[in-house]
């Protein structure tokens, strides 16, 4: 069974696996619009024009706007993943992967490990394409004060990320984009300077 998987856009997944973010408002299990300003066109919304998505109602300046919005959805990596269930599942597993890998456990020694898999989940989604903005840390200040974490420390989340994937059966195609946004943080994770190898 192909487990959903969400959405991880814009800088990279690998590992906000160490990021702090602020606390995300809890849902209630009801729609509710939480936008004022349209999402495509940043003009005041028309509550007539909304549409709803993983249980969030999203409103819009114009008919054109929740159309481009509702496409962008639905081509994001984060959808074809599977989204918010899809997300919520390959955390779950890529922590149990993550505590008791010798390499890296430390890094999570004292950390509210529940507070951190809900930070991933959003950071993942956001990354992957999902309708919510990061609202977080970037990876390089997320990052910056971790004493030791090296090339080493990144391979292995890259590793336990991949072999999550894998097992929940996410396609080889979709796998692939995933580790290359993981990739593309590399520098910023280990604080490298802009554009080093």
């Amino acid at each position: 069974m192909k487990l959903p998987l969400v959405s991880l856009a814009p800088l990279g997944l690998a590992l906000a696996l160490f990021v702090h973010a602020a606390p995300a408002a809890e849902s209630s299990g009801k729609p509710t619009e939480i936008n004022k300003v349209c999402p495509v066109s940043g003009k005041p919304v028309n509550p007539k024009i909304t549409l709803a998505y993983e249980g969030q109602t999203y409103a819009f300046a114009e008919e054109a706007c929740r159309t481009k919005w509702k496409a962008s959805r639905e081509s994001s990596l984060y959808h074809k993943l599977g989204g918010k269930p899809a997300i919520d599942a390959a955390v779950e597993a890529f922590y149990v992967k993550v505590l008791a890998d010798d390499r890296i456990k430390h890094f999570f020694s004292d950390i509210n490990m529940t507070k951190q898999r809900r930070k991933q989940k959003e950071f993942l989604s956001a990354a992957f394409g999902g309708p919510i903005p990061w609202a977080g840390k970037d990876m390089r200040t997320a990052h910056a004060n971790l004493p030791g974490l090296n090339e080493t420390h990144f391979n292995a989340v890259a590793e336990n990320l991949q072999k999550t994937l894998v097992e929940l059966k996410i396609k080889p195609e979709l796998i692939a984009q995933v580790m290359a946004i993981a990739a593309s943080t590399r520098n910023d994770v280990l604080n490298r300077p802009k554009g080093a190898k």
